[in-house]
């Protein structure tokens, strides 16, 4: 035999060593090399998920998530239904991983270790990853996650099960993550909410209002802002309540911000009070609220508040309060104009996009804004193409298709995407 060829062969049964082994010899490493085979290899990991071995199941699942293909989903769908906690969370993360890639890099199975007999994992407290809204998943899919929130062996796999819903907009499990607002955990609740917020439901918000005097604070915040941003009108006597009696700073600032979503009339007296608290986050947030009762009459008590303002936050709120109030010119130092300043500063545009979104609604907002779309420094391109994506109409597709020919690949590249969500959303 030729020498080559006998190398071949001899590689060739190496690589095929780990699918020949009894179920009882497989180890992880052995899975790994299985994996490397792609997506000729999905059958032969799908049955490894049987394999008494946990890490061995576990293993299957990652290799599965990491080859990422449609017929993916199957598998790891089954490995959902796994009784063990830690299959189930790799299983969730995978699944999110093949709408959002490098999920699995930074959801919560990625720091699981094994602590004796028991699992151990860190929920990050970044929470703001969401899919894009022209990605549609798949029922089957939202299905599988909303019965780990409901019966997932841990409640460390129910809670990464309602981050994983909230990720992918998974209006069709509704049900489970209402029915999670009732356990104890504080790690299902909040994540529960969370995801509320991101699927954005208005039909939820009543439900929640047994959550806005929860003990444990980080609950309570969590569920006072989901109440705020899902518009429950009905519960801003609650709320108030809340922030008449709140000695905790970040609860009272959530109580008078979610008030501000929530415009009436009856609130004004707040807003008057707290627009000269020593609290700048309470000042932004009684600006918000005078804007959103889009009285005239209001605007030069807040020109006066900004001109006398030195911290960012409110002046950003005090801005967006005029702009809505009808002083939506650009010039130089006009309000409008120093929102969309906002947008090249690391610290505040996270701030800025969502008053811009708002005001955005306005057909005559909106058109203002095209202009320095088109003109202005890169990070002003990629937040306005951001807003119209969220706030634009079917004008706006013109001019983000001229924003997707720019020379700078990132604007191209987000004006693209932008331009997905807007029509979707059309």
């Amino acid at each position: 035999m030729h020498p080559n060829r006998a190398a071949f062969l001899l590689l060739a049964s190496a690589a095929l060593l780990p699918a020949l082994l009894p179920a009882q010899d497989v180890r992880p490493k052995d899975v790994r090399e299985i994996g490397r085979g792609g997506s000729a290899a999905l059958p032969r990991l799908q049955e490894l998920l049987q394999n008494p071995n946990t890490s061995v199941r576990v293993e299957a699942v990652k290799q599965i998530a990491e080859i990422g293909t449609v017929r993916s989903l199957d598998p790891l769908i089954a490995a959902t239904r796994d009784n063990q906690p830690e299959v189930q969370i790799q299983a969730a993360d995978g699944l999110v991983n093949f709408y959002l890639p490098g999920y699995v890099q930074t959801g919560f199975g990625s720091s699981l270790r094994r602590v004796g007999a028991s699992i151990k994992g860190k929920f990050t407290d970044t929470n703001d990853q969401v899919a894009d809204p022209f990605i549609t998943v798949r029922a089957d899919v939202i299905a599988a996650l909303g019965s780990l929130v409901s019966s997932g062996g841990s409640m460390e796999a129910r809670a990464n099960a309602a981050r994983a819903l909230g990720v992918l907009r998974g209006q069709g499990a509704m049900a489970d993550l209402l029915k999670a607002l009732h356990t104890k955990d504080t790690g299902v609740l909040y994540e529960s909410l969370v995801a509320l917020q991101k699927i954005r439901d208005e039909s939820a918000g009543p439900r929640i209002a047994f959550l806005l005097h929860d003990l444990n604070a980080k609950v309570q915040i969590a569920a006072i802002e989901t109440t705020g941003l899902l518009r429950n009108q009905e519960a801003v006597p609650d709320l108030t309540d809340v922030l008449n009696r709140a000695k905790d700073a970040p609860v009272r600032r959530a109580a008078l911000t979610a008030i501000a979503m929530l415009p009436s009339e009856q609130s004004r007296p707040l807003y008057a009070q707290y627009l000269e608290d020593k609290d700048e986050k309470m000042r932004a947030a009684a600006a918000e609220g005078y804007a959103r009762l889009r009285n005239p009459g209001d605007l030069p008590t807040l020109e006066k508040a900004w001109q006398d303002e030195g911290k960012p936050a409110p002046r950003l709120s005090m801005a967006f309060a005029q702009a809505m109030l009808g002083k939506t010119e650009l010039s130089e130092f006009s309000p409008l104009q120093y929102l969309i300043n906002t947008l090249n500063s690391a610290a505040y545009k996270g701030e800025a996009v969502p008053f811009l979104v708002e005001l955005a609604r306005d057909g005559q907002v909106r058109k203002s804004l095209y202009g320095p779309m088109q003109s202005g420094t890169r990070d002003e391109k990629i937040g306005l193409a951001r807003v119209l994506a969220r706030s634009g109409d079917k004008d706006s597709v013109a001019e983000l298709r001229k924003l997707s020919n720019d020379t700078d690949t990132e604007v191209a590249q987000e004006a693209l995407r932008a331009l997905r969500n807007l029509q979707a959303r059309l």
